[in-house]
């Protein structure tokens, strides 16, 4: 039996995830002891003062538990932990950046996409749905200087909001590239717009959202890393005016300075989008 996107399962996704995670993170190993209490302290803490205040139950107590460990079960702690949490620690983070401003990572970045040169069009398939988009930019320092070579890393959920190497049937790099700047620090991306997407449900982060009443919306958008030498690196998320979840994301990822303006492509065909880059110097 064949199986495509529309079979994806959060128990899948959540492992690669986490998979994804580990294979790229390093444990931190030079935090000073007093740090690690502090902050282990501040958070148990904080965890005490909820209980105190709102009486927690045994039986609620039991649930949390059950809870944890089915987050756990399911791979979902990046998931959890990038939609929660994730878009405060970018905030507190790249707060000293004088440039374009930056948003979540999320869970489904891969590294080594294609490289596509300056201009290029994403891997796709013959018969990709969505409506044709071609994105392009500027990447510069903060003085206007172009920046040639810089990369800039793109991928995105397709049409029916979903991940290559997140959801099966998807060839590996679907809607995954990298282009680099040219001499005068220009690029083109050649793609599809992707669509709006609910964060797995079937889980147990989407447990938590059921039983909140919560939704579990992302608008529609574009991931981006761009980096060039001597440079921070900044990763962000672009998104499209209109959509009915830009002022209230799940991830909580939306900034004002993040919306595209997408005009109606010359020929007819699609839309275009331009989008430029600043980027700030190498933090020390």
């Amino acid at each position: 039996m064949t199986t495509s996107e529309f079979d994806a399962k959060a128990a899948e996704s959540g492992a690669g995830a986490t998979a994804a995670f580990l294979s790229k993170q390093a444990p931190v190993a030079d935090t000073p002891p007093e740090r690690v209490s502090q902050l282990a302290t501040e958070v148990i803490t904080a965890v005490h003062d909820v209980v105190r205040r709102h009486k927690l139950t045994y039986e609620e107590y039991d649930a949390l538990k059950a809870w944890l460990i089915n987050v756990g079960q399911d791979g979902e702690w990046p998931l959890f932990l990038d939609v929660w949490v994730e878009h405060v620690v970018e905030e507190v983070n790249n707060a000293h950046h004088k440039g374009n401003k930056g948003t979540i990572e999320g869970p489904y970045y891969v590294p080594g996409a294609p490289d596509l040169g300056s201009r290029g069009t994403l891997p796709m398939r013959a018969d990709e749905a969505g409506t044709p988009l071609v994105f392009s930019g500027r990447v510069s320092d903060l003085d206007g200087n172009a920046l040639p070579g810089a990369k800039v890393e793109i991928w995105h959920a397709d049409a029916h909001g979903f991940y290559s190497q997140y959801a099966p049937g998807l060839p590996e790099w679907n809607l995954r590239g990298v282009v680099t700047a040219d001499d005068n620090g220009d690029f083109e991306i050649t793609t599809v717009r992707p669509a709006p997407y609910q964060i797995p449900t079937d889980g147990a982060c989407g447990k938590l959202i059921a039983a909140a009443g919560w939704h579990a919306w992302r608008p529609a958008h574009l991931h981006l890393k761009v980096s060039a030498p001597g440079k921070d690196l900044l990763t962000a998320q672009l998104y499209f005016p209109g959509d009915p979840h830009i002022g209230d994301d799940i991830a909580s990822a939306v900034k004002p300075e993040l919306m595209l303006d997408p005009k109606p492509a010359e020929d007819g065909v699609g839309e275009t989008v331009v989008y430029d880059f600043a980027l700030d110097p190498e933090t020390v």
